[in-house]
């Protein structure tokens, strides 16, 4: 399957118009929207989001990744094989984290360009025929590139600042809950924040962090909005207390 993962938003052409090109190029092959209110014009944060959730995706999957500000201009487009899966993207950093997490991985520059290619739109005409020879068993026109060269290659493997808001208000972190101690604190400007297994663990209206399904150290109010209650926003430091 192809799983798509963009901050285009479902507003406006941009998702059905990637559906269009993998339907005419692979129409045997699903596409599945995996998410597309990633962290807008912020390929560091996606990158966190990414890595957390190709670890469960079937093996085998190709991830069409598109969070790409610098889209036209020098940035190179790229295909990383890490974890069973192919990844295709721009070499922003997007792709970096799922690059180390599931090694052997290795990444290519791709070549191949198509007879037109809008320079604000690599996401239909490049990266989704791409995406569709992949799911095929195809291989396109790549130069190998080194993992050490790609962008975001130095970034931290765990990013203590907040990666998601979802549309109940709960905040994602880049930090994977299982190297974190269930006595870690978590801080949020001066509110220090215990570890709960589940939502009814706390009372309606107390903030606290857990570990959500992606395996991400989340922080969370009971029947509320912690975005709201404790300011957060996508990049909000978050501090890293106890054993």
């Amino acid at each position: 399957m192809i799983l798509l993962f963009t901050d285009f938003g479902h507003a406006g052409p941009y998702v059905g118009e990637m559906h269009a090109v993998l339907a005419g190029a692979a129409p045997e092959v699903s596409a599945i929207d995996l998410m597309h209110d990633a962290p807008r014009f912020d390929p560091r944060a996606a990158a966190y989001l990414l890595a957390a959730l190709a670890e469960r995706a079937p093996a085998g999957s190709v991830f069409l990744a598109v969070v790409d500000p610098g889209v036209g201009t020098a940035r190179a487009p790229l295909v990383v094989q890490a974890g069973g899966h192919s990844f295709v993207g721009p070499d922003n950093g997007l792709l970096s984290l799922v690059a180390r997490r599931a090694p052997p991985a290795s990444a290519w520059e791709i070549a191949w360009r198509p007879e037109r290619l809008s320079s604000s739109f690599h996401g239909r005409d490049l990266f989704a025929p791409i995406a569709a020879m992949l799911a095929k068993g195809c291989v396109p026109e790549v130069r190998p590139r080194e993992l050490s060269s790609l962008v975001g290659a130095d970034w931290p493997d765990s990013l203590a600042e907040t990666v998601y808001i979802d549309a109940y208000g709960n905040a994602m972190t880049g930090l994977p809950a299982d190297k974190l101690s269930p006595k870690t604190r978590l801080t949020v400007g001066r509110h220090a924040l215990r570890r709960a297994e589940t939502f009814g663990a706390v009372a309606p209206g107390e903030p606290f962090w857990y570990e959500n399904a992606c395996g991400l150290a989340e922080i969370a109010v009971n029947q509320g909005s912690a975005a709201a209650s404790l300011g957060l926003e996508v990049g909000s430091p978050i501090g890293v207390t106890g054993p």
